[in-house]
């Protein structure tokens, strides 16, 4: 999220905006940044333990969604502190720019693993006899890592970059005083394109050979490949609908914003509204991408068993693992 304290202005505190729109800050943002935190929460703690479970038993892909779901935790865990920064008093500075840079790597990084998460599952469909050492734990985990590692230092490099870096703890990263400097204009524009769209056309393309691998195939049912149909969609729309009103605001405010304070005027409305729908994805998350798969209603039926076990003071019985064979099945394209 750029939202930063401005360097360039027309007035003499270097801002266009003197004051903060109350209605968003004190009514909008805690009500519906409350809801996200209250349904987003829960569901990511179920989805990382689903995922855990499910990496140990040697599912690669799974590994990746537990990454995603420590990615959208960490997103969810600092809503709490969006909610004190817009009402009174706000939050010191240094928690607001540490909280700043959490929420913003979560855009890019959670980007990063749905783009694996899309190429492990291409793999599996288009060609599941070939590709075994990239479809296998020990490089899904090598592959997180890396993940990890470039996002946070180019993260540092953008701060450093911007002259943001060593005044982290002095200024307040996570106001947003507009208008855009142009130095974190042109981080801007960079993170728009190889952190949203080039995400969004990998995701694209290879849920799309997806598809027709899926429809040329003979073996699968017509009702699964509706199935797989409408599951791909709510992915990318999900995905599109969470940070293209966000990435798209932020690519026209950094090519007109800088040193322009009436065009800072009329975004301010759409870009906070855009702020707030990207939390949308963190919470959509462990819906599409784990509750709806087969395994992942089988590791809840059993947990729900377990704890009414231990509450009766009974032994666990498992319930017999069942397996399905498809030419193409929806859970070959489920990550759990």
């Amino acid at each position: 999220m750029e939202v930063r304290n401005s360097q360039n202005g027309s007035n003499s505190t270097g801002t266009c905006i003197k004051e903060d729109d109350m209605y968003v800050n004190t009514l909008f943002y805690p009500i519906v940044y409350s809801v996200f935190f209250i349904v987003g929460f829960p569901a990511n703690c179920l989805s990382f333990y689903i995922a855990w479970i499910l990496a140990l038993r040697g599912n690669e892909v799974a590994v990746y969604l537990v990454n995603l779901c420590v990615s959208d935790l960490l997103y969810i865990l600092s809503l709490p502190v969006w909610i004190q920064n817009s009402l009174r008093p706000h939050v010191g500075n240094t928690l607001c720019s540490l909280t700043y840079f959490i929420m913003d790597n979560s855009f890019y990084i959670a980007a990063s693993f749905l783009c694996c998460i899309s190429v492990d599952r291409y793999f599996a469909v288009v060609y599941p006899l070939y590709f075994a050492t990239l479809r296998s734990v020990k490089f899904a985990v090598q592959m997180s890592i890396v993940i990890w590692v470039v996002e946070l230092s180019l993260h540092i490099i953008y701060l450093y970059y911007e002259d943001m870096l060593y005044s982290f703890s002095e200024e307040r990263l996570c106001d947003n005083k507009p208008p855009i400097p142009e130095k974190v204009a042109i981080v801007n524009l960079i993170r728009c394109l190889t952190g949203f769209l080039l995400p969004l056309l990998l995701m694209f393309f290879f849920y799309m050979r997806i598809l027709k691998s899926v429809f040329a195939s003979t073996g699968t049912e017509d009702s699964e490949k509706r199935k797989i149909m409408r599951l791909l969609f709510l992915l990318l729309m999900t995905y599109f609908v969470s940070f293209a009103p966000y990435q798209t605001i932020m690519f026209l405010r950094s090519i007109w914003e800088p040193r322009n304070c009436a065009f800072a005027e009329q975004m301010r409305h759409p870009y906070l509204l855009s702020v707030a729908l990207t939390t949308l994805n963190s919470v959509l998350d462990p819906v599409f991408y784990c509750f709806m798969s087969e395994s992942a209603k089988n590791e809840i039926k059993k947990l729900q068993q377990s704890l009414k076990g231990k509450l009766k003071n009974m032994p666990f019985k498992k319930s017999p693992s069942t397996s399905t064979v498809h030419t193409v099945s929806l859970n070959q394209i489920h990550p759990c």
